[in-house]
């Protein structure tokens, strides 16, 4: 007797294969989503769900807002589902279609144009907001941080060290202005450029210690430095004034003409009516005018071999000595240029504000700058610029919101890291390369060809 033949089994239909597939693409996108709402409930339980304060007769009370943190969950939990179809739709090879060529070609048209155009916008600033202080006190505001940007990029942009105490150099500036004025009767346009000197200075000894230092390490010990700064100001009274701080920083004069209300005052020698908008237009383009020294100096700083060699030591420091580039040279250069700026804007800071004090140069600032630095691009000059409008206009955009503020900045730094891990205008192309491909010989290539 023959054996039966076992029939072939059925393949599987087109159809099941299709519906076996979404359905676990859902069920993977259904767990992403509720395990980032579990991740949200227990984050912003203590911070938005529970809210604490002092009561009258100094105990503790509290009360519940349970509303609004299931609000929050729902939206991180939709929000998830959301990113997740979006990214299974564009996929790799879904991000040709996604950006059409004739929107590409707009985009890099508008960066072509961004930066020119944006200089000519803050050159007309004062034109066109002449009666309105606040918007002028604003961009000088957003100026002083862009050139603070500019000076960390530096460091930590170009020769990739990450720096936490850049205010300690930012302070620096700004008490060696106000001592050397107001104990010397020296100038503003004397004491600026001895400002940027002895920030170079203070520079130079944080990067002694840290030459062998990398990373976490390095982040460590810059991070002490500007505390041991502020503690310092803090202590030596005789000299800074302790926390009540230096008053009467004498104003920058132009020229040595002052702008003041009197008959030796601009105004009057110019035949106009004195307006106090004058001073803070002239502040205002005289931090312009700093800002765009330090763009300057850094961009042709760059072209130049030290800062070849800074690019070199951001991305291997190992391959740097093998290379015979001196790391302490580089090192101590990067260090003493970014701290120099650093100095030029605590000057400018200390002669608009009048006043300072050991409470405006904390870790906050330092965490600030380097977020405008790491958020618009680590090397990028257009970058900083955006960012700083960004995070200083969106503080001021959300004043009002006092509790929602920084959670909706976290929120904003979260998803530009997802997105745009590199920051708003990412940079990280050496400045000199060759402009077209060399071959290589075979003889010098393991596959056999150049």
């Amino acid at each position: 007797m023959s054996a039966p033949s076992s029939a072939p089994l059925p393949a599987p239909s087109h159809s099941q294969n299709t519906s076996g597939i979404a359905t676990s693409g859902i069920a993977f996108i259904l767990k992403k989503a509720v395990i980032s709402a579990f991740v949200a409930l227990v984050l912003f339980s203590l911070m938005i769900g529970v809210r604490t304060e002092a009561g009258p007769e100094g105990h503790l009370i509290y009360w519940t807002r349970f509303g609004e943190l299931a609000a929050i969950v729902a939206i991180v939990f939709g929000g998830s589902i959301i990113i997740e179809l979006l990214r299974q739709w564009i996929g790799p090879s879904g991000a040709g279609r996604l950006v059409p060529p004739w929107l590409q070609d707009a985009a890099d048209l508008i960066g072509r144009w961004l930066a020119p155009a944006l200089l000519v916008f803050a050159i007309l600033i004062p034109v066109i907001f002449y009666d309105q202080r606040y918007i002028l006190d604003l961009s000088i505001l957003v100026l002083t941080y862009v050139m603070l940007g500019w000076g960390l990029n530096v460091v930590v942009g170009l020769a990739g060290l990450l720096d936490l105490g850049y205010v300690a150099f930012y302070a620096v500036g700004a008490y060696s202005y106000a001592l050397l004025a107001t104990n010397f009767g020296l100038s503003f346009w004397i004491c600026l450029p001895l400002a940027g000197i002895l920030a170079a200075f203070w520079g130079v000894l944080l990067g002694f210690p840290v030459l062998r230092l990398r990373g976490d390490y390095l982040a460590i010990v810059t991070l002490a430095f500007g505390e041991i700064i502020r503690l310092v100001l803090i202590n030596w009274q005789d000299l800074t004034g302790g926390p009540n701080g230096i008053t009467g920083i004498p104003r920058p004069t132009f020229f040595g003409i002052p702008l003041s209300n009197d008959d030796d005052g601009l105004a009057a020698k110019l035949g106009i009516e004195f307006s106090p908008t004058h001073r803070v237009v002239f502040l205002f383009y005289l931090i312009l005018a700093l800002a765009l020294l330090t763009n300057w100096v850094t961009i042709r700083l760059r072209r130049l071999p030290i800062g070849r060699a800074w690019e070199a030591l951001r991305e291997d420091e190992v391959a740097c000595r093998a290379l015979g580039i001196n790391i302490t040279t580089t090192k101590l250069t990067a260090f003493a240029t970014g701290a120099m700026f650093g100095g030029f804007a605590g000057a400018f800071f200390a002669t608009r504000q009048g006043f300072i004090s050991p409470e405006s140069f904390t870790f906050h600032e330092s965490a600030l700058v380097l977020a405008i630095v790491v958020l618009g691009g680590m090397g990028s000059q257009l970058g900083v610029v955006l960012a700083a409008i960004a995070m200083i206009g969106g503080f001021e955009l959300f004043r009002g919101l006092d509790q929602y503020r920084m959670l909706v900045f976290g929120f904003a730094m979260v998803l530009l890291m997802i997105w745009r891990p590199r920051g708003l205008v990412g940079h990280r192309a050496p400045t000199v390369f060759l402009e077209k491909n060399q071959a290589i010989s075979s003889d010098l290539v393991k596959e056999g060809h150049g």
